[in-house]
């Protein structure tokens, strides 16, 4: 493990100052990236339930296919759907776990599905989570083979004690195949009978901004944590925003989604800048 050695990691988790911690995680996020700070403005669809068109107050930087099919020709005609109402907008979807489940655990059946979400319109893999996939790393592979990129690493279910575990392994699937973006460490889905704190979120941020030094950026999800947990994140190690809200509503300029997540941001001393789904940057 680069970045912290192993015994410094533990360590960096046994420190009972979160003050500390999140300091270590903030230096080595400014050294990288000073106080720019990404994010990505998100409409999500679901596949049975697409759109016929954008809604006028729709500002996405990707539209995303959320769920899991049910069937590989679902998963097509969703695609499909979503890349006619997303025209020039990248169309990113889905979780290569639910992928692979989907290919009833075959490599070939697998590969021969993600070829077939290529053609339909798909440019990006929402979701790589590194601990359902039992390889990451050929299964990242696979999905490039296809066409298809897979900038995210994500966390499906951090496992008690597993924290150091779970960066470890990013470090490794990155060392492994390169080209990936961001890592989200925080979990996507929380154990009811251990569910996380935001001490124990905020930690695993800087820890994961300290450990896997060769990912880029750490994530933390705009709508799954709330606006309060993420814009601390943004303090502590991570420097990209997922799933800002691409719908303005009818509250008024002060309350869009848009301008939430940059007065948050500004508010932390740190610059916004949007950018799409494929990490293209849009602008302040």
């Amino acid at each position: 493990m680069s970045g912290l050695t192993q015994e410094a990691a533990r360590a960096l988790l046994a420190e009972p100052s979160l003050i500390t911690v999140g300091a270590r995680g903030d230096d080595e996020r400014r050294r990288r990236h000073g106080a720019r700070t990404t994010f990505v403005r998100v409409l999500e669809v679901r596949g049975q339930v697409l759109p016929a068109a954008l809604a006028a107050s729709a500002k996405p930087g990707e539209v995303r296919i959320t769920g899991h099919p049910d069937s590989v020709e679902s998963a097509e005609a969703a695609v499909r759907a979503a890349r006619a109402l997303a025209g020039a907008i990248p169309v990113t979807g889905y979780s290569l776990a639910d992928l692979f489940d989907l290919a009833g655990g075959s490599i070939a059946a697998f590969a021969d599905v993600l070829r077939r979400l290529a053609s339909a319109g798909l440019d990006v893999v929402a979701e790589a989570p590194i601990d359902r996939l039992a390889d990451p790393a050929a299964a990242i592979r696979a999905a490039r083979d296809a066409g298809l990129q897979v900038p995210r690493l994500t966390v499906h279910r951090v496992p008690e004690g597993g924290a150091l575990e779970i960066v470890g392994k990013a470090r490794e699937v990155q060392a492994a195949v390169g080209g990936v973006r961001v890592f989200a460490p925080l979990a996507r889905i929380s154990s009811v009978a251990q569910p996380s704190t935001g001490y124990d979120d905020v930690r695993l941020i800087a820890l994961a901004r300290l450990v896997v030094d060769n990912i880029d950026s750490i994530q933390v999800d705009w709508s799954l944590y709330g606006p309060k947990l993420a814009q601390f994140a943004l303090t502590v190690g991570a420097d990209d925003v997922d799933g800002v809200s691409a719908l303005e509503g009818d509250l008024g300029r002060r309350r869009s989604p848009l301008e939430e997540i940059r007065g948050n941001i500004r508010a932390a001393a740190l610059e916004p800048m949007e950018r799409d789904g494929f990490f293209r940057h849009l602008g302040q």
